[in-house]
């Protein structure tokens, strides 16, 4: 049975709830596990083994694309209620993950392996250690390839309490990897490398069996039908373009770091993407939440629903990456002196930066959804691809003309502000909302918000250092944020739901 607006938006806020903790607590865990692992294995070694895992990532385009693809078609078969479809769309996904796992195991092994020895700036002495843990990244991938199906069906279901236990047991397993680095009995990389493979199987394995047990769908049996094959794949083809380009983005230039300025630099991009992935797992969180609805509410034709969701989604996601954002951009110097025992050179500005732009980012991000939502993707990946390959291109360029490496966010943030006028025009003409609706109920509503809370904190960070910056900092911003944002970032209806909420929890309390 359909289910009503409001019992979708308690879903939603609920197992935004369950993702929530999961995230505070992985948020911690992962600070203190990277501290203790830049701390065990050294700058050099850090930055090895995130170049290493990066040449890995640089094929991870292909996973990507089937994800997404897994993801659009399981979902949208969901939301129609086309259980015999589920059944076949689940098993051909498997099918098809098992060649791209494939895939990834032959590139890995020979275009990955030449590049490895011969294109990255590696000491001579740690070249063994790399190549070994290369083999174990690779083996990673495949095995997060065909893990592939059966999280799409925890997260199409909806079950978010499930996905956020599992986290948070995958989180802890990772601390105890790391705070065993004190104990290796041989070379830590290695050691590091090994552990952490050990922990992904045992996590995949967990997955699956849930997955076995509570949805009859995800049981697999061999399955061909050619013309779905090669709809999933024309689907994905487009998505994989898409991850070609992002993987460039990222990875492509963290290879050019390492390339024109070693790995110490790669150890502050390391760290960059660690805050960075921490941070957005907050926002990543909410989408987990919201997808599955945007994608369902596009099968049954419910483009009223989808369009608040999706103007809901934007502000929400905006307004909590801008909460944390703030104190920790006029403070990450301070704080990644207490969350480190040594930081390396440009990870404050590359951190300070990269969270601007990931709070930009918000403002797209569901706009993403509602398009994949749609299948109509082609034209809109080839125009995005095109935009966010600019980063590797301008990164290689300025690196000729001898530019500090701190270009490579500030390239990074000024290519996602076009892409996001680019993407939102997309976004208006597939599922037809209304542009002025959205500049007066979103863009206005968090430009105040930005306006009246930032000033006051930034003012106090120019005359405070340390804790009692920190503190301060904090201080002011919270009270004309939490103001701002009742009063001009949410609607009447938004107010009421999060003061329902809130109600609601006290009551149980």
């Amino acid at each position: 049975m359909e289910n009503s607006p409001s019992e979708n938006n308690k879903r939603i806020a609920k197992n935004t709830l369950f993702l929530y903790f999961r995230s505070i607590l992985m948020l911690i865990v992962g600070f203190y596990t990277s501290r203790e692992i830049l701390a065990q294995l050294g700058v050099s070694d850090y930055g090895i083994y995130n170049v290493v895992g990066g040449v890995i990532v640089l094929f991870s385009f292909i996973q990507h694309a089937m994800a997404n693809a897994t993801n659009r078609f399981f979902t949208f078969d969901l939301g129609k209620g086309d259980f015999e479809q589920l059944k076949k769309t689940f098993s051909m996904s498997v099918v098809i993950h098992i060649f791209t796992a494939a895939l990834i195991f032959i590139l890995g092994e020979t275009i990955g392996l030449w590049f490895l020895n011969t294109q990255l700036n590696i000491p001579a002495e740690r070249m063994g250690a790399a190549n070994f843990i290369y083999q174990f990244s690779i083996l990673s991938s495949c095995v997060a390839i065909l893990q592939v199906p059966y999280m799409v069906a925890i997260n199409a279901h909806e079950r978010m309490k499930i996905y956020a236990y599992f986290g948070i047991a995958d989180a802890m397993f990772n601390l105890a990897v790391a705070i065993s680095l004190g104990f290796a009995p041989w070379d830590k990389l290695k050691f590091y490398a090994v552990f952490l493979f050990a922990v992904y199987i045992g996590m995949v394995i967990s997955y699956r069996i849930y997955c076995h047990r509570n949805f009859p769908e995800t049981r697999f049996k061999w399955f061909w039908d050619k013309k779905m094959f090669l709809e999933r794949i024309g689907f994905s083809g487009w998505t994989t373009l898409s991850g070609i380009s992002v993987i460039a983005a990222l990875q492509g230039v963290n290879m050019l770091l390492n390339v024109f300025h070693g790995v110490v630099v790669n150890a502050a991009y390391g760290i960059m993407t660690q805050v960075s992935n921490g941070m957005t797992q907050f926002a990543n969180n909410f989408f987990a939440a919201v997808n599955p609805q945007i994608t369902k509410s596009y099968a049954r034709g419910d483009m009223d629903y989808m369009h608040s969701l999706l103007f809901r989604s934007i502000k929400f996601s905006f307004l909590m990456s801008f909460a944390i954002t703030v104190p920790f951009v006029l403070n990450m110097d301070f704080i990644l002196n207490l969350w480190l025992k040594e930081v390396p050179q440009y990870a404050t500005v590359f951190c300070q930066i990269r969270l601007i732009d990931w709070c930009v980012c918000m403002f797209f991000s569901p706009c993403l959804i509602s398009i994949t939502a749609t299948g109509k993707i082609k034209f809109f990946f080839i125009v995005d691809s095109i935009l966010t390959v600019q980063n590797l291109i301008l990164t290689y360029i300025f690196f000729k003309l001898n530019f500090s490496p701190i270009a490579v966010p500030i390239i990074y943030i000024s290519v996602n502000i076009i892409r996001i006028a680019v993407i939102i025009m997309f976004a208006k003409t597939l599922i037809k909302f209304s542009i002025n609706q959205f500049i007066y109920k979103v863009v206005i509503s968090l430009l105040l918000v930005i306006l009246i809370s930032i000033p006051l904190p930034i003012y106090i960070r120019l005359h405070l250092e340390n804790w009692p910056a920190l503190l301060a900092t904090i201080a002011s911003f919270i009270v004309p944020f939490l103001l701002s944002s009742i009063f001009f970032g949410l609607d009447k209806k938004e107010r009421a739901m999060i003061f329902d909420l809130i109600k609601k929890k006290l009551r149980l309390a």
